[in-house]
């Protein structure tokens, strides 16, 4: 076990721009899936989240986009679209077929060139490009152009990244994760409380913990405001779209045990939950390990990113 992709019925597939330095990940789900969404973040850059709600009409997902390029990158989403509508997939609506795409996007204009966006293309392909088994991770995807620990702006961050994890429960269930984490704050390791990637301290070698320089009341450098980790959480468990939704929401425990501070003003966090079978579990329990999977996929983002812009990533620090 390892990847989101464990979960029957997920596909991914990837754009990156080593050159722009940002990129996209498709979470596709060609025969749809039972979505639910929690946005914790209070800068979100998103599409379709109220419509996978509970009270609105539609219970199921196509795909799921996660882009780079800020508001700009949710145009990646549209080529997702209309890559799924060429195959035939999506919502009948009597003329046609409409794939219902939700997508969220975080900035790292910062990072690379700023013009340089995940487009309708860049979503296409990365729809096109969409399998079953191994997902790449680190500096890849939607994770390319992202940071963490930005307290002092991005001359003093670290590199984040992409990361996956996924786990089979002892009654066949499987439940998976997908981040790209583009943090304000610090990661850290819930096991033993390790600053893995975050502030680099600006005076000496090593790391500063984001919460106490903001209880000192020190000033803050520029683009504090350029944050925002974004996740898909999955299973082959029967959710309703109510459950789907509770589910997205107990995810996000997996970021506040591995990122400090988090949901601040000046992220944006989304997780989205897709269920893609029929296998009895309880929403609790599906819940509880989503959570657990989303956590190490956050660790994951991070240990296997590489430096990329002149920002260093964990592999650098030694």
């Amino acid at each position: 076990m390892g990847y989101i992709t464990d979960v029957p019925g997920v596909m991914v597939g990837q754009v990156t721009d080593r050159e722009g330095l940002t990129g996209c990940t498709v979470i596709l789900v060609e025969r749809g899936a039972v979505g639910g969404v929690d946005v914790r973040g209070s800068a979100p850059a998103t599409r379709e989240t109220d419509l996978l709600r509970p009270g609105n009409l539609v219970r199921q997902a196509h795909a799921v986009v996660l882009a780079g390029g800020s508001a700009f990158g949710l145009d990646a989403a549209g080529g997702v679209a209309a890559y799924l509508e060429e195959k035939g997939v999506g919502l009948d609506v009597g003329v046609g077929r409409v794939p219902i795409v939700p997508a969220a996007a975080l900035f790292d204009l910062n990072l690379g060139s700023p013009g340089a966006r995940p487009d309708r293309q860049a979503g296409y392909e990365a729809a096109r490009l969409a399998r079953t088994g191994p997902v790449e991770e680190g500096s890849v995807g939607a994770g390319t152009g992202a940071t963490v620990g930005k307290f002092f702006g991005i001359r003093q961050a670290m590199k984040g990244g992409l990361g996956t994890w996924s786990e089979r429960l002892d009654s066949g269930v499987t439940v998976g994760a997908i981040v790209a984490v583009n943090a304000f704050g610090d990661v850290i390791n819930p096991e033993n409380g390790q600053l893995l990637a975050g502030t680099r301290n600006p005076m000496a070698r090593g790391l500063v913990h984001t919460a106490e320089l903001m209880k000192r009341g020190r000033e803050m450098g520029d683009f504090v405001s350029a944050n925002t980790t974004i996740a898909v959480v999955a299973t082959d468990a029967a959710l309703t779209k109510e459950e789907a939704n509770k589910v997205a929401q107990m995810a996000h425990d997996g970021l506040a045990r591995t990122i400090a501070p988090v949901h601040t003003m000046f992220d944006g966090d989304a997780v989205f939950c897709l269920s893609t079978g029929d296998k009895r579990s309880h929403v609790n329990i599906i819940g509880t390990v989503a959570a657990e999977v989303l956590a190490q996929a956050v660790i994951r983002a991070v240990t296997l990113a590489e430096s990329l812009g002149g920002v260093p990533a964990v592999r650098d620090l030694g």
